[in-house]
């Protein structure tokens, strides 16, 4: 029994260190005491955020070790100077259609694509549709859905917590990522030499903060 104890002592002590090195204020913020409904990693962005496309393959990473149960979730914005607000916010819309059409990773890429590479301009919703009809989405079903009360519902929960962290000076910027709605990632705080697995293990680290 003394040995299994020493053996159970001897494995905590790393975790606890590790845990002890991500210092709130540094390495991440508390910008919330009230935390989501559900465990989850929300990331900010936008389309029109050229640093938010080349974020991307990296959110895949993280997402992939991601503890079962916790979900990455996207949260397009508005505010961004690149188009309307109206426009961003058919893109909020888009992005959560793509979801529902089980082509999210597809569609999104295309819509970065149209967006950042051929520096095309989206001027109405006629323009997503085009572009998620010529990746392959089904138009008729891409109607319907933009007019649905689940996507209509969803997109206006994504403007809710955009204004909900904008107001409170958390959220200046994209893309930035958030834990459990209470805790903001400061990446720039990061190993830069090993900096997915710096940030996979400051993720878990605030998964278990209460």
């Amino acid at each position: 029994m003394k040995k299994f104890l020493s053996v159970f002592i001897m494995l905590l002590i790393p975790m606890v260190g590790y845990s002890a090195n991500y210092v709130e204020g540094e390495h991440y913020t508390k910008v919330s005491e009230q935390a989501s409904n559900k465990a989850e990693v929300r990331e900010y962005f936008s389309f029109y955020c050229p640093h938010c496309m080349k974020f991307e393959p990296f959110m895949d990473e993280i997402k992939k070790s991601l503890p079962e149960g916790v979900a990455l979730e996207l949260n397009h914005v508005d505010f961004l100077r690149q188009a309307s607000p109206k426009i961003q916010q058919m893109l909020s819309k888009a992005l959560v259609v793509a979801q529902q059409l089980g082509m999210e990773k597809k569609l999104t890429g295309a819509l970065f694509n149209y967006i950042q590479i051929q520096r095309a301009i989206i001027t109405s919703e006629k323009d997503i549709r085009n572009i998620f009809v010529l990746n392959g989405a089904d138009g008729d079903k891409f109607d319907k859905l933009m007019t649905s009360f689940t996507v209509n519902s969803k997109a206006k929960l994504m403007k809710k917590n955009q204004d909900f962290f904008a107001k409170k000076g958390a959220l200046t910027g994209v893309p930035t990522v958030m834990v459990n709605g209470q805790y903001r990632i400061n990446s720039q705080a990061l190993d830069k030499k090993d900096f997915v697995n710096d940030y996979n293990k400051l993720i878990a680290y605030l998964l278990t903060l209460k």
